[in-house]
């Protein structure tokens, strides 16, 4: 008997799941794990800022397959020189680039490809004045980094706010001007920043 009504209330559960416009399957489905809503999107509240007083700036991260910018802080020391100066923000921008994501920014999906101990300084005795030299070379870095870098240092005091950084490496070759453009912001794993060759003054 119980068999039976067993078999009676399966075409009845067939027809109320077909009533709510859902329909019955004997094969198990998965969807995957539903999307993260806090990817790439960090409100007013969660944006880290890694110093309670300094010169605001921005740096990219990296989200996604892109870069995203993320508010930040720098100390720039007052009455510094403007050569100086653009050295030191280079130098804040590049620890701020290095810094591990907050606990907030990684669960949003945020990660950095620059890696700790690279300094900058300024040009040499035959480069043009807003020159900056990484200890690393440019072209050593991977294309992820590259690309933060650029784009961040581009968008700062750092550099003359035309969209572009004339960066060099510690070697004698002569520095290159790199451009941050929208293709490299949003594919920056396969576009590289563009680059010419400049010469010094």
């Amino acid at each position: 008997m119980k068999s039976a009504g067993r078999l009676l209330a399966l075409p009845l559960l067939a027809g109320l799941l077909a009533g709510c416009g859902i329909r019955a399957t004997e094969v198990p489905t998965d969807f995957g794990p539903a999307p993260s809503r806090a990817h790439c999107s960090l409100t007013g509240a969660d944006i880290t800022t890694q110093s309670s007083r300094g010169m605001p700036v921005q740096v990219f991260l990296l989200c996604g397959s892109s870069l995203v910018p993320v508010d930040r802080a720098v100390r720039v020391p007052e009455g510094a020189a403007d050569s100086k100066r653009r050295v030191l923000v280079a130098q804040g921008l590049l620890d701020e680039l290095a810094k591990a994501p907050s606990a907030r920014e990684k669960e949003a999906g945020y990660s950095t490809d620059v890696r700790g101990g690279i300094t900058v300084s300024g040009p040499g005795p035959r480069d043009p004045e807003d020159t900056l030299r990484l200890t690393t070379a440019p072209e050593a870095l991977t294309s992820y980094a590259l690309a933060q870098i650029v784009c961040t240092f581009s968008d700062s005091a750092a550099a003359e706010g035309d969209g572009s950084v004339i960066l060099g490496g510690p070697s004698t070759e002569e520095p290159r001007r790199y451009e941050c453009t929208d293709e490299v912001r949003s594919r920056p794993g396969s576009v590289e920043p563009p680059s010419t060759e400049v010469t010094g003054d």
